[in-house]
């Protein structure tokens, strides 16, 4: 994209036009959150269970005693050598907010269909620090739709993000983010889950590019992420 170049007064001028649409989108943010508080709950009776280092618990239990539980579904299936590329990127930016989260009575997590010991190699190799366990063996991530057997592909479509995509879409495996609440008396409810890009928020990196001159500079959706034992090269131009 050719940029004019202008002088300062008229730079100005287009900057204070564009916070307007930005306080714009802010307030419209400020709206979406508080419908997303006032949705509706979902109780969870089904008894999931799940393997963590600390032996086998259930989601109850996952909440490590605090009220809040946000589930991160990172794409690692169980035959995988290593973990998808995109929810590597997000899990990046994970451990800096496990302190904050933790004192303000929230529990984050990640959850893959991955056996435990396969979790743990890769989350060695990442020098990652977040709680992650495995729902191998449990109906979890199927109920919550981020994994899918070979039959329901075999179809042609599988139902994710709130619709149903064609399976050129679809993997046996996909991204989420799930939250639930655990009340005085133990009980789980589901009270919100996200798709696709809907966990882009989390990825401050992300946030970052939006404001740096040339943007994400990408031709598809985070086409130039790498793991970050990948690149080759520290602060190579990513699409030069």
């Amino acid at each position: 994209m050719q940029h004019p170049v202008v002088s300062r007064e008229e730079w100005l001028e287009a900057r204070c036009a564009l916070l307007v649409k930005e306080k714009e989108f802010t307030h419209l943010r400020d709206k979406v959150n508080a419908a997303r508080l006032a949705l509706p709950w979902v109780r969870v009776d089904k008894p999931y269970a799940f393997d963590t280092p600390h032996g086998r618990k259930t989601l109850a239990e996952l909440f490590a005693g605090r009220s809040q539980l946000v589930v991160y579904h990172f794409m690692l299936g169980p035959d995988w050598e290593a973990g998808c590329t995109g929810c590597s990127f997000l899990a990046d930016h994970l451990d800096g907010a496990l302190p904050h989260l933790e004192n303000h009575d929230v529990t984050l997590l990640a959850v893959s269909r991955a056996p435990l010991d396969r979790i743990e190699a890769y989350k060695r190799r990442m020098g990652w620090r977040f709680p992650w366990v495995s729902s191998h063996g449990s109906d979890f991530n199927y109920d919550f739709h981020v994994s899918f057997t070979p039959e329901a592909l075999a179809k042609g479509s599988v139902y994710y993000n709130y619709e149903m995509i064609p399976r050129a879409q679809a993997h046996d495996e996909l991204p989420g983010l799930s939250a639930f609440y655990r009340d005085e008396k133990g009980e789980v409810f589901h009270t919100y889950s996200s798709y696709a890009r809907g966990g882009e928020e989390l990825i401050g990196t992300l946030m970052i590019l939006d404001r740096a001159p040339l943007g994400r500079n990408e031709h598809t959706t985070m086409d130039w992420v790498r793991r970050h034992d990948e690149y080759e090269a520290a602060g190579r131009a990513c699409c030069a």
